[in-house]
Order: C-alpha cells, then structure tokens, then sequence
C-alpha cells in the first residue's frame, strides 16, 4: 500500500517509540487517515497506537477534538492555530505522549491566494509543548499532497522522538 520510503519511517518511529514507551495519537483532516494507516501497517504497532482521528469537517474538529468554533471562523480550517489546538487537544485527551495533527489543501484547483492547493499546517504535540509547520507542496496532484503530507509528518514526528 505504501512505499518502501514510508514504510522504513513508520519502522523507525515505531521502534523509538517503543524503546521510549512512548504512545503515539494522530488528528487528520486532509489526510484522511493516511499517517495512521501506514503506522498500522506495521505489525506490532498497537503497542505504540492507541487511537487516532479523522476530523475532515469543522463540525468534527469542534465536537471531537475541542476545536473552538471562534478559532475555525478566525482562521479557518487550514491555519497555524487550528493544527495546534488539533495537536494539543489530542494530547489532552488520550495517553499518548506524542500527537501530530494535520490540515491542508489537497486540491486539485481550489483554495485561497493565502492558501492555494498544496497549503498544509501540520503540528505536533509533547508535553513539552506544541511545534507547528506550513509546508507549500503546490498543485501537484491530490494523491501527491496527500503522500507528502503523510512523509512530512513523520519528519516531525521522527524529529520529536529523536530530540
């Protein structure tokens, strides 16, 4: 399902997390589930994956993971202090120790001048703190974005376990 390249990341997270005892959480918007289901293609993986969310709607960012609705309205979906209440949030609600939380536009074609195709906010979460980044893919395809998501997010994860 995945590449032989993610594959080896979600190992590696894996592996660190367990030697950590760390649990891992993710939120996902534009991802659709995408960085849980490469974690879990891994077996084993429920020593380090407790639960993970699929938050694609506003309405769901609000009711499931505490989202203010101000803070939607203000900023809107794809946006810094949206990713980070989404990371914090999970944090605050489950045992994991680390949380990653995305929400971008996959396209193809729509968005904003502010937050064309490709735009993507994504953050994670420890309890020593929130660390948030923008990544601009482009339009490069929505399968593309997605997957570069998904690469971008074990980065960070990978960063935070590593530090």
């Amino acid at each position: 399902m995945f590449d032989t390249h993610l594959i080896e990341k979600a190992q590696r997270l894996l592996t660190l997390s367990g030697e950590k005892h760390q649990r891992v959480a993710t939120a996902e918007s534009c991802t659709g589930g995408l960085i849980a289901a490469l974690l879990t293609e891994i077996p084993g993986s429920s020593v380090v994956i407790g639960r993970s969310f699929v938050t694609y709607s506003n309405r769901a960012k609000h009711e499931i993971l505490n989202v203010p609705v101000d803070l939607l309205k203000q900023h809107g979906a794809v946006s810094e202090p949206v990713v980070r209440a989404m990371a914090q949030n999970t944090f605050d609600m489950t045992s994991a120790h680390l949380t990653v939380a995305v929400s971008g536009i996959a396209g193809p074609g729509g968005g904003s001048k502010e937050k064309p195709a490709g735009t993507v906010h994504m953050a994670t979460a420890t309890e020593n703190g929130v660390i948030h980044k923008r990544h601009d893919f482009g339009d490069i395809g929505r399968t593309e974005v997605r997957l570069a998501t998904v690469d971008a997010a074990m980065d960070m994860m990978l960063a935070r376990l590593e530090a």
